[in-house]
């Protein structure tokens, strides 16, 4: 594999986008034998064909004229209007099942978003929804970390077994802290094999925000980095593994989530950056992504007054999707809007009149509208008020057609379930996430020299507090059991991040008879969207660790900037992700047993610089 490094060349002028290659013979193993006992359709499935959103076959052309000219206004509307489902077991007669088929069978959605399940209820569920659906359905999910962000069997109570599923990836910061656009392109490649066999056909990634901010509840370790060159650089290649390989990339959020403390979730988060910084850092990795032939880019639901002095989200302006994106910057692909049912947009507009200002300022895919028909009869009802045209809503709808033509799906809509476990967490796919894991651990400090701890005794005596939600039934299972394998006599505590009750003399007295007390904070994952900051008793107990003597090693996996709250510890060691391959190698890592060579794609202001990082062999 080859190994690329910065410094990075600044993108080449935008040129037409090649056609892609074609698909591995994996996606075609992915895709075969779509007549199957799970879904009984005389089907025979090839390789899908490749997306060229923009730059479409006459084949493609073709196919959506034909379809666009039998459908009435309404089915053009329903086209854009995706709702989200869970990939959870439901029976046919549960409610929500029968609303999934009312919205895909009468309401005629165009699309679909899947949401966390197991790999083969994923993939059965929407065999069984493509097969109500008299128009092929184009799925898309938000798989920024691989397919196993979204289809994994999670953790069985009371006991936390890991029922496992496909392959999950660090976080986009960890590909920032090794430098290496071959192991972006790699996980795209990946997840495009993986997303294909379970019937996903979107990405909604990478993330092309660049995380300039260090208190954002909502992008941090889902960005690549702080550095714009490095983000385009890894979008570039992400984009690039995935759409070589049968699936489609969304870059998000246009024009950028970096700069902002508000999460979009529950308001609207304003960026009053110049246009000149615009220019020069959110706006790169997005140039990039297109130069690149990005198929699709998904909004910001945040305002952004340089760019529009009426201070609408960018979702709802034209003068951001229609002026900039399409006009200023080249984009031809498809506009997805961020989820309808966020309180960026739906605070100041409702959902009615969201629907409407999202399609009049540009976009062709609104995603998780809080209502199916709501959202229709809005955008029905748009045409009419003469707030856009109905030959502006068969542009859209034209672009979506061919999408599904391109991808396969006009003749090929299922997958079989019979082959996911010969594809979904395939043991290659997971050696390429281990890699990233291990290449990106990052040592910002280790004052006190205590790294590795392989230099240890095996009678050693190992104190790991976690310090986690209650609800993350994962955190610090196997960064323990790594430990366990080298230090038998390894002790593990568990601090309850949301009670604010102060257990720290008991764990201090711990401390005090152990070699070695390892704090590992889990506080700021990506799921954290109120705040990436650890409590104040959390804080003060490791204080007084350090003020102890007891020479604490804390493991970020969380939030990498926790170093601005304990910035006395003497070592602290970021490994960018909660995940078990995250935290396996972490493990490794800390007993030495693989070198340490991550750099911080970010600054820790004011005790780390961009860069920084302590090579350990």
């Amino acid at each position: 594999m080859t190994t690329h490094r910065l410094p990075i060349p600044a993108p080449a002028p935008r040129r037409a986008r090649p056609l892609a290659a074609r698909p591995s013979a994996l996606i075609a193993a992915a895709m075969l034998a779509a007549a199957c006992g799970h879904h009984p359709a005389p089907q025979t499935t090839a390789a899908p064909r490749l997306p060229t959103v923009g730059h479409p076959a006459p084949a493609s052309d073709r196919w959506a004229d034909s379809v666009l000219a039998t459908l009435t206004l309404r089915q053009k509307a329903a086209q854009m209007v995706w709702p989200n489902l869970l990939g959870d077991y439901v029976p046919t007669d549960a409610p929500a099942w029968r609303k999934l088929v009312h919205a895909v069978a009468d309401e005629g959605v165009g699309g679909l978003l899947i949401s966390i399940g197991s790999p083969e209820e994923i993939a059965v569920k929407l065999n069984a929804l493509q097969r109500v659906a008299a128009l092929p359905l184009l799925v898309g999910s938000d798989l920024e970390y691989g397919a196993g962000q979204r289809a994994r069997g999670g953790y069985f109570l009371p006991n936390a077994i890991d029922l496992g599923g496909a392959t999950i990836f660090p976080p986009q910061m960890a590909f920032g802290a090794t430098r290496d656009t071959a192991l972006a392109y790699e996980e795209g490649r990946v997840t495009a094999i993986e997303g294909r066999a379970l019937g996903v056909h979107i990405d909604f990634a990478p993330v092309l925000d660049v995380n300039n901010n260090a208190a954002n509840p909502v992008i941090n370790t889902r960005s690549y980095g702080e550095d714009p060159r490095l983000v385009a650089a890894l979008g570039r290649a992400f984009i690039r593994g995935v759409q070589e390989h049968g699936m489609i990339a969304t870059g998000k959020h246009f024009p950028g989530h970096g700069d902002t403390e508000t999460n979009s979730h529950l308001a609207l988060p304003i960026v009053s950056a110049s246009r000149a910084r615009l220019d020069t850092v959110e706006l790169v990795p997005f140039r990039a992504a297109i130069d690149a032939g990005v198929d699709a880019i998904m909004t910001f639901h945040g305002s952004m007054p340089a760019l529009d002095s009426s201070g609408a989200p960018a979702t709802l302006s034209p003068a951001v999707l229609t002026g900039l994106l399409r006009g200023d910057m080249g984009f031809h692909g498809v506009i997805v809007s961020d989820a309808m049912d966020m309180r960026g947009v739906l605070d100041r507009y409702g959902s009615a009149e969201a629907i409407k200002r999202a399609v009049a300022a540009g976009a062709d895919v609104l995603i998780e509208p809080t209502d199916v028909t709501t959202a229709i009869d809005a955008l029905v009802a748009g045409e009419h008020e003469g707030r856009y045209t109905e030959a502006r809503i068969d542009t859209s709808v034209r672009r979506l057609l061919a999408l599904k033509h391109d991808a396969g799906l006009d003749t090929h809509r299922f997958v079989d379930v019979d082959s996911l476990r010969q594809i979904v967490g395939d043991s290659a796919h997971q050696a390429v996430a281990r890699q990233v894991a291990e290449r990106s651990i990052t040592v910002v400090k280790d004052s006190l020299h205590a790294l590795p701890l392989g230099r240890l005794t095996h009678a050693a005596r190992v104190l790991s507090v976690t310090i986690a939600h209650r609800a993350d039934l994962g955190a610090g299972l196997t960064f323990a059991a790594t430990l366990r394998q080298t230090f038998p006599n390894t002790r593990t505590e568990f601090v309850d991040a949301d009670d604010a009750r102060d257990d720290s003399w008991r764990l201090l007295g711990e401390a005090d008879s152990a070699d070695v007390t390892i704090v590992s904070s889990y506080v700021g994952q990506f799921w954290d969207v109120t705040t990436v900051s650890a409590a104040a008793p959390i804080v003060s107990f490791i204080q007084q660790l350090a003020q102890r003597g007891a020479r604490p090693i804390v493991v970020s996996f969380g939030n990498p900037y926790f170093l601005q709250q304990v910035p006395s510890v003497p070592a602290y060691v970021v490994a960018w992700g909660a995940f078990p391959v995250s935290q396996q190698a972490a493990a490794r890592a800390l007993l030495g047993s693989i070198p340490i060579t991550g750099r911080l794609p970010i600054s820790i202001p004011p005790y780390a610089p961009f860069g920084g990082g302590l090579a350990i062999p």
